[in-house]
């Protein structure tokens, strides 16, 4: 690069000219290209050069050879170098992880109670406390050095560790996020779902002519149940207007019972809730059980419970099996910051002569069972089969087509002994096995033991596996016998 600048003509005289030194880029990247792939020292400075930046300046500064007719210049001026641009900085620690690194950096504050021989007397600790080992910074420093790639959250949790520290007391989840609010929920009874449902594409029909009739966007796609009243789904979110409308139609149906219709709302976030010291036998000399229609009636009688609105029939769990007291499991609908559960968590109230108590219960939305095939462990929008089955006999169609389509009440003179067909206007009187675990009961019973383990997804995937191996065996040893004969 300096023997061509040098064979540029230049006049020593006048101001250099940039143009003058046109082509030096390509020349730059070529010493640059042959400096990286060299060592340093192998480049041509002066002998007064010793930094690197003095070198490199030496090296990139243009030489001017002038003749001995010419004279010296005192000040001759170098072509100027625009400066690199400085790295960008690295990325400042966030304030949580500061607060945990710097605890083992902090200064140790001197005492103020000072004995006579000048030894610190530290009273406000105990013995005990005054015996551990207080935490060694070296020892963070190895395990920064030895881990270099752990955070300082992490190397804290190394570092108790390794000195034994107890764990923190896990937070509990009480609450959930919510799902889309482009539903309305409407409690109400079991009746009343039953009569609702029969018309259920009318009802849509006549719920949109109304709500364009008052020239609202919200239009309602289908209608579905739930266990606790029917879930009406919108295009768009509901308004108060929207929902008014919504609750007028419905309470105004001839066969529908208003007074078992509740407030209609928008879905929410759930908080999971648990009573604790209530007795399973409520009543005084009675064996009656505690039932979730008891649970319901002792909130709505407490104030404390005015605008809690319950997501899911209460469930009564036995402390156990010789226990006479029990715990109950409430799911309420909240928001996300949790403002109804914390209002009543550590509240109590009077269940007969004991005193029930509130606490917070870890999120466990448990697993659930399709409504198609009636299966655990998926929803019923995720359900993969084409048709719906049949939650008594497992047949391909609803439970309420069963007489018209199920095969075990049509009569069948080809079998020994000959079936006999089921009269009409008569209930099935044919006993099924369940299609999860074969028990005699219905698919969605609770008796089955998958629905008492509801709330175990290790246990049903424990069980589902079982399931599947046993009925590999049976199968194999099937073909086993089918190729011997």
């Amino acid at each position: 690069m300096v023997k061509y600048i040098s064979n540029k003509k230049v006049n020593p005289k006048s101001s250099n000219n940039l143009n003058d030194f046109d082509g030096i880029s390509d020349v730059v990247l070529n010493f640059l290209s042959s400096v990286y792939q060299s060592s340093w020292d192998s480049l041509y400075t002066d002998n007064r050069s010793k930094s690197l930046r003095e070198k490199i300046l030496a090296k990139l500064t243009p030489r001017v050879v002038l003749s001995s007719s010419s004279k010296t210049i005192k000040n001759p001026n170098p072509v100027t170098i625009n400066k690199a641009l400085p790295l960008p900085p690295l990325p400042a620690k966030t304030k949580k992880e500061v607060n945990i690194i710097s605890k083992y950096f902090l200064p140790n504050k001197p005492s103020v109670n000072n004995n006579v021989n000048g030894n610190s007397n530290n009273s406000g600790k105990s013995y005990a406390q005054a015996t551990k080992t207080s935490n060694n910074t070296s020892e963070v420093l190895k395990i920064k050095e030895t881990f270099p790639s752990l955070n300082a959250q992490k190397v804290d949790q190394v570092n108790n560790i390794v000195n034994g520290q107890a764990k923190p007391k896990p937070h509990i989840k009480i609450t959930t996020k919510g799902p889309s609010r482009k539903q309305v929920i409407i409690p109400m009874s079991r009746e009343n779902i039953n009569s609702f449902m029969k018309s259920s594409s009318l009802h849509v029909a006549n719920m949109n002519r109304l709500l364009c009739n008052a020239k609202s966007d919200v239009l309602t796609d289908y209608i579905c149940t739930d266990p606790i009243g029917i879930t009406i789904i919108t295009n768009k979110v509901s308004q108060q207007s929207d929902m008014a409308i919504i609750n007028n139609y419905v309470k105004s149906l001839n066969n529908i019972n208003s007074l078992q219709v509740d407030e209609l709302h928008l879905p929410k976030s759930k908080s999971y809730l648990k009573i604790i010291s209530i007795p399973f036998f409520p009543h005084a000399n009675s064996q009656e059980r505690l039932t979730p229609n008891d649970i319901e009636m002792i909130l709505k009688q407490n104030h404390i419970f005015d605008n809690i609105s319950l997501t899911s029939k209460p469930r009564v769990i036995k402390v156990s099996p010789k226990s006479d007291m029990s715990i109950v499991w409430l799911d309420i609908w909240d928001v996300q910051s949790s403002s109804n559960a914390k209002m009543l968590i550590n509240r109590c109230f009077n269940v007969g002569n004991y005193i029930a108590t509130i606490r917070g219960a870890n999120m466990n939305p448990g697993v659930p069972q399709c409504k198609n095939c009636w299966k655990w462990g998926h929803a019923t929008f995720s359900c993969r089969i084409l048709g719906a089955k049949c939650v008594k006999c497992n047949g391909p169609h609803k439970l309420e087509h069963h007489r018209e389509f199920g095969w075990y009440c049509k009569a069948n003179n080809k079998i020994n002994p000959p079936r006999l067909e089921t009269k009409k206007g008569e209930p099935c009187s044919h006993l099924f096995k369940c299609s999860n675990c074969y028990g005699d009961h219905l698919a969605d019973s609770n008796q089955c033991p998958f629905w008492r383990h509801r709330f175990n997804r290790e246990w049903h995937q424990r069980k589902y596996a079982e399931i599947h191996e046993n009925r590999s065996k049976s199968f194999r040893s099937e073909a086993n016998d089918a190729t011997h004969q």
